[in-house]
């Protein structure tokens, strides 16, 4: 069994848990720690060590990162502290922790576990994960090949940015009814639908739990829409993955 300790870092926590590679599962408890105030890499790199000495972990370790990343370098950190740009993540978590760590994306991370062990595996064609929360994440598969780093959820809908209207987090904010969230929602599925016609939508997040609750209102939107089978477990384990850097760009 190929066990690997998985890292999902989100804008308000810090997950982890045992993943078995070979068959997706996840071997243990989640263990979370509140994203560090502010969120520079020495900070975090602190709970990343912590996280590894809860499972007592001397393996490889993947770490799902909300930013672009790029050969383990970190390009952008939106919801994070400005200080990540042009950092190396993967020599920054493996000094602190004395593991062998690797770096992805958070929502490529979680669209790797989707289409390998969930939603989206042997689904042809293009495939699009969106990652509904803090922020939106987006993930893209054509024919199971990742297409890294995409972005999506910074995207302009009528004048404003997606995630400003459409994550959990604006709907929260906003206190949107599940139909009046649905709505914006729908608008940002749409523009991506007119863009690459994809075969599957997979909505990730915490708020995949609620799928039920908002979809019935996406009336328009042609394209099947899934919730992800791992939900909240995705982040965990398609960082897991990153492990074997399955995209062959090495992104």
């Amino acid at each position: 069994m190929n066990r690997v300790l998985g890292i999902d870092i989100g804008g308000s926590g810090m997950k982890a848990a045992e993943v078995d590679l070979s068959t997706g599962e996840v071997l243990t408890d989640r263990y979370r720690i509140e994203t560090p105030r502010p969120a520079t890499p020495k900070a975090m790199a602190k709970v990343v060590a912590q996280l590894t000495d809860h499972f007592d972990w001397n393996g490889q370790v993947g770490v799902g990162f909300p930013g672009v990343v790029q050969n383990g370098i970190v390009r952008t950190a939106a919801n994070l502290h400005d200080s990540w740009v042009g950092v190396d993540g993967d020599a920054v978590f493996t000094k602190a922790s004395g593991c062998d760590v690797a770096v992805i994306n958070d929502a490529d991370a979680a669209g790797l576990a989707e289409i390998e062990f969930g939603a989206g595996k042997g689904v042809p064609g293009v495939v699009i994960l969106l990652t509904l929360g803090t922020g939106i994440g987006s993930a893209v598969f054509t024919d199971g090949k990742l297409v890294p780093n995409t972005e999506f959820g910074h995207l302009v809908i009528k004048g404003k940015i997606a995630e400003d209207r459409a994550s959990s987090r604006a709907k929260e904010e906003l206190g949107l009814s599940n139909k009046k969230w649905a709505r914006e929602l729908e608008d940002f599925l749409l523009e991506l639908e007119k863009l690459f016609s994809p075969a599957l939508f997979i909505v990730g997040g915490g708020i995949s739990s609620q799928f039920d609750k908002f979809s019935r209102y996406l009336d328009d939107v042609t394209t099947p829409i899934v919730s992800a089978e791992h939900r909240n477990r995705a982040g965990i384990v398609g960082a897991a993955m990153a492990v074997l850097r399955f995209d062959p760009r090495g992104t």
